[in-house]
């Protein structure tokens, strides 16, 4: 049922257990009150900036993946829209303005138990900066041409899948 780390109802505080119930699939985690407990994905949106035919890629400051190289993202908030998180974050994380383009792609992957999985959404961006500054997330940022891309040190596995859907559809348009 995924969140098996999580203990007490956040309605009630009733002690939750996983069980099957009959309106549903599958195994849920539901207090005595009836109560259920959804665990769903969490959305991190990330953005792919450009500029003169390189993209800008921050090496993490944070674990986990403390030292490995990302594009700047993070977890969307309540208040804003997806164009807004990834703006947001580039700005947070290495202090750039960027002009949200289009969609890159959406990328799905489980997470480890008692953990919610993440949905990925990832844009490609433009921004007249040259000089990035980074922020508290991130030891460095650095402008990388499609040939220089650290490959055997991204982050993560989507990291990977975006950067190389961007490398097929993107790299050297102007």
């Amino acid at each position: 049922a995924g969140g098996e780390g999580l203990h007490y109802c956040p309605h009630c505080a009733a002690p939750l257990i996983v069980r099957l119930i009959d309106s549903e699939d599958r195994p849920r985690l539901i207090c005595d009150r009836g109560h259920i407990l959804y665990v769903n994905p969490k959305l991190v949106v990330g953005v792919i900036p450009e500029r003169d035919g390189r993209i800008l890629l921050l090496r993490r400051a944070i674990e986990p993946r403390l030292g490995s190289w990302t594009y700047p993202g993070g977890f969307m908030e309540i208040d804003e829209t997806v164009e807004e998180c990834a703006a947001r974050e580039a700005h947070e994380e290495v202090g750039i303005h960027v002009r949200v383009l289009e969609l890159v792609g959406v990328y799905s992957k489980p997470g480890p138990a008692p953990g919610p999985g993440v949905v990925s959404i990832v844009f490609r961006g433009t921004t007249e900066t040259e000089d990035a500054e980074p922020g508290r997330e991130a030891l460095e940022a650095r402008w990388f041409t499609p040939d220089e891309i650290p490959w055997d040190l991204l982050s993560y596995e989507t990291t990977g899948w975006a950067l190389s859907a961007w490398v097929e559809r993107f790299a050297g348009l102007p």
